[in-house]
């Protein structure tokens, strides 16, 4: 699954990604060695409450009797690609499940989401896939592999030029603006944040499954 975010072309992301490239935004504190490498990759995760899922029989039941199968989402893995005018991110991740019967031949079918957040909080984009566990006959345990794909045009993850220059200008040391964070700066700020993209995947739960994870 893929999906492209047109938003409008406002700045670069303040992301500590997995990709670094030409154009990336480099921040350095001269003589603490401190350096930053901030590019337009999104950040990859999994929602907190999202990476499992329990399936109950009777689907009604909460028992830990009612148990029908446990499936978790585990090496969450990504690639990034942001040579062209998209950021295309590829996420890779494996589906770990067990069930409680392992009597007969079973498939079992659930779905799962990739959205792309911005500026931490926004969802300006979501799809849902879904991933076929296999059991065979006396098996009680199986996995299987999915995947999803996030493209982000790259004008909205890009800082403008001023912005830029603003962060990276050369401070004197001992004097005033050294000693003041740019990024402090209440526009310099929003600016960064609305360049900021996340790319999510976990499980697409109902509201009781989401009730569940966050109970048990």
């Amino acid at each position: 699954m893929s999906f492209r975010i047109t938003a409008a072309p406002i700045a670069v992301a303040l992301i500590l990604g997995g990709c670094a490239s030409k154009g990336d935004l480099d921040i350095s504190e001269a003589g603490a060695g401190v350096t930053a490498v901030r590019t337009a990759c999104p950040t990859v995760g999994v929602p907190a409450g999202t990476g499992d899922v329990t399936l109950f029989d009777p689907a009604t039941s909460r028992d830990a009797t009612a148990i029908d199968v446990v499936a978790a989402m585990t090496d969450v893995r990504s690639t990034c690609g942001d040579a062209g005018d998209d950021v295309v991110t590829d996420v890779t991740f494996q589906v770990l499940a067990r069930r409680a019967n392992a009597s007969g031949p079973r498939d079992v079918t659930l779905p799962y989401f990739i959205t792309v957040v911005q500026g931490g909080s926004a969802v300006v984009a979501k799809r849902v896939g879904r991933v076929v566990v296999h059991f065979d006959a006396g098996q009680a345990r199986a996995s299987v592999n999915g995947s999803a794909r996030a493209s982000v045009v790259r004008a909205a993850a890009t800082l403008s030029d001023e912005v830029k220059r603003r962060i990276t200008a050369k401070r004197k040391g001992g004097s005033e603006a050294a000693a003041v964070d740019p990024l402090s700066a209440p526009d310099v700020r929003a600016a960064v944040l609305r360049a900021s993209f996340e790319a999510l995947v976990g499980f697409q739960l109902t509201d009781d499954q989401l009730k569940y994870n966050a109970t048990r």
